[in-house]
């Protein structure tokens, strides 16, 4: 293949990837959970700064460190994201769950019916976090393509006993 015969995609801008479905899911998760009002005035962007790491930031975190409450409260925010994504658009309900070490190591399941959708091994949670906006809606949105892909190929296991 030559050059010209691969396009290349444009990188979607910050503003466009506030629009990406999983993205919009992720941020309604997060004002969900803002029961007094206090972030109203905050923007889109803004509640998902804690999502983003900069290498600067990786850098300064200790190789070897336990998750706090906080970035263990923002993993599973992503995680129901991701499920009621994959619930969205199979119309079969997804639960969530995670088994974490104190050291921050462990396993996410997403499930529905018998079948887990989504199998995702954890390990150094307390730098749990995407370098950029599109890094993490790309993440996000790998793992519903995965859950989805799971439920249409089981379908019969996804519905057990439904």
């Amino acid at each position: 293949m030559t050059d010209a015969t691969v396009a290349e995609k444009p990188t979607p801008t910050d503003e466009e990837l506030l629009g990406d479905p999983f993205v919009r899911e992720l941020i309604k998760q997060i004002r969900a959970q803002d029961t007094h009002g206090t972030w109203e005035g905050k923007s889109d962007a803004k509640l998902l700064e804690p999502y983003i790491l900069t290498a600067e930031q990786r850098r300064a975190m200790p190789i070897m460190g336990d998750p706090d409450p906080e970035t263990l409260w923002r993993l599973d925010l992503f995680h129901n994201a991701v499920g009621l994504c994959i619930e969205k658009a199979t119309k079969c309900m997804v639960s969530p769950m995670t088994k974490m070490s104190h050291e921050g190591f462990g396993r996410t399941v997403l499930t529905t019916g018998r079948l887990i959708v989504v199998n995702r091994h954890l390990r150094d949670v307390h730098r749990f976090g995407y370098p950029s906006l599109a890094k993490l809606a790309e993440a996000g949105n790998k793992l519903v393509t995965e859950g989805i892909t799971m439920v249409e190929t089981y379908k019969d296991v996804a519905t057990y006993g439904a």
